[in-house]
């Protein structure tokens, strides 16, 4: 078997210390860390580049979510062949948003943005986030959709017969968060949001989201749905790349690749709450399977990520 070749992770996190968030004890001091012991990890995992974007939190204001780019910068430019960036976005202010989303790819070289899967509750539908869509489309970088926590209003589905622990984990990712942004992105092709920008970017991750699962089912019933210029299944296959990120397992890997083009999926770990190594033993798999030939491994490996992000990895990292 020849060794992989150069990998791009996509999914892959870290903790500010000047942001409050949810207790993060068994990997904290892993986010924290942008420095020797993130490269260290990599290496472990053979991951070539990590585009690194910060765990879920609450809304930011738009101060805080320039001060926090501004520090990831800082960080990445110790390691800027091994460490990339998305942006945080103060999603509560779309045109501070789109403005910090222009900074940060212009000035601060990311590669687009990382979003939370609801602000509150409120989903991106709403076209009041839309000038973030608009100046994603006309930077032309992605928007990746990562779950959050439900709302409280959201909360009490999850809970029943069981623990609050049980629940916490239902509604996280146990199924919750995969269900909310599946539900996300059927949301926004709904409203009209890829009418309105057909050459929006979308990243989810985790195989999709449970949509390749459901595509077919969901199809037909779309025809009921307000007319669009473009289907869903058309939309999913233009608009919409996937990333591995936290699945390691074939199963899901076929399903996906049934309904969406190989050019379209990305590898990514979910670091620190997966391990590269694992990542690295799952992409091993992958390879061996025969579901992708040698040039489509090597597209969800890197080219893929390459293409859609506009970066260049090199065999030799030096």
């Amino acid at each position: 078997m020849p060794p992989l070749p150069p990998i791009i992770t996509l999914e892959e996190h870290y903790l500010s210390p000047g942001i409050s968030t949810q207790n993060y004890t068994t990997v904290e001091s892993a986010l924290l860390d942008l420095g020797e012991r993130r490269i260290a990890d990599m290496d472990a995992g053979s991951v070539t580049l990590q585009i690194i974007s910060h765990v879920a939190v609450d809304a930011l204001p738009p101060d805080l979510a320039r001060t926090t780019n501004d520090e990831l910068h800082a960080a990445i430019q110790k390691h800027p062949k091994r460490l990339g960036a998305f942006a945080n976005l103060p999603m509560a202010s779309p045109q501070d948003a789109a403005k910090e989303l222009t900074r940060a790819t212009e000035e601060l070289h990311f590669v687009g943005a990382l979003i939370n899967n609801h602000l509150n509750g409120r989903f991106y539908d709403d076209t009041f986030f839309w000038p973030v869509f608009e100046r994603a489309q006309e930077l032309d970088v992605p928007i990746y959709i990562h779950p959050m926590l439900p709302s409280d209003n959201a909360k009490a589905q999850y809970q029943g017969n069981y623990s609050e622990n049980t629940a916490l984990w239902l509604s996280i990712a146990g199924w919750g968060w995969h269900v909310d942004t599946g539900l996300h992105i059927l949301r926004l092709f709904a409203s009209g949001v890829f009418d309105k920008f057909p050459r929006l970017k979308i990243v989810i991750g985790h195989m999709g989201e449970l949509i390749p699962f459901q595509l077919e089912r969901i199809l037909p019933m779309t025809e009921t749905w307000d007319k669009r210029e473009r289907g869903l299944r058309q939309v999913w296959r233009e608009n919409i790349w996937v990333t591995t990120s936290g699945m390691f397992t074939l199963a899901p890997l076929a399903c996906l690749l049934a309904v969406t083009p190989a050019e379209h999926v990305m590898f990514s770990v979910d670091y620190p709450f997966s391990k590269n190594e694992t990542g690295q033993k799952y992409l091993e798999e992958i390879r061996k399977s025969g579901l992708v030939s040698e040039e489509e491994f090597e597209g969800i490996a890197h080219r893929n990520a390459e293409r859609l992000l506009k970066v260049k990895v090199s065999e030799n990292i030096g």
